[in-house]
């Protein structure tokens, strides 16, 4: 059961990264300058809220495969925080929404490659309990 949970994670992460995605394209045809202050704050909130999750978190974050994929979706939260509140200080410094796309699309890497990672163990952890029953 929490292997199949893990999967379900990792649909969910799969998911993220296509919303990333989708957000990029929109971008590439609708350029705007996003407004840095709104992206500021709302991203060290979220920082500051990921961050203590993940020092909770910690402990447990290899106990099983549910735990993993937990520990691997906060951690994807605080490098978003750092990423979102890095585009807002570069959009303010250089007046475009260029610096916005380049994150966003290293967001889509981080999120497809934490996807994989949760699909693998999630699957690996899944076949041999599938195969006994």
């Amino acid at each position: 059961m929490k292997a199949k949970v893990a999967l379900f994670k990792g649909v969910f992460i799969f998911a993220a990264a296509l919303a990333v995605a989708a957000q990029i394209g929109w971008r590439l045809f609708h350029m705007e300058t996003p407004i840095f202050e709104v992206m500021s704050i709302a991203a060290v909130i979220n920082l500051l809220a990921n961050t203590l999750c993940l020092a909770l978190l910690y402990p447990y974050r290899q106990n099983d495969v549910n735990m993993s994929s937990v520990w691997e979706c906060s951690r994807n939260d605080v490098f978003e925080g750092f990423a979102v509140i890095t585009a807002a200080l570069s959009v303010w410094v250089f007046g475009s929404g260029w610096p916005d796309i380049l994150i966003a699309l290293a967001l889509l890497f981080l999120f497809l490659r934490s996807a994989s990672r949760v699909f693998r163990r999630a699957w690996r952890d899944y076949r041999p309990a599938a195969t006994m029953s």
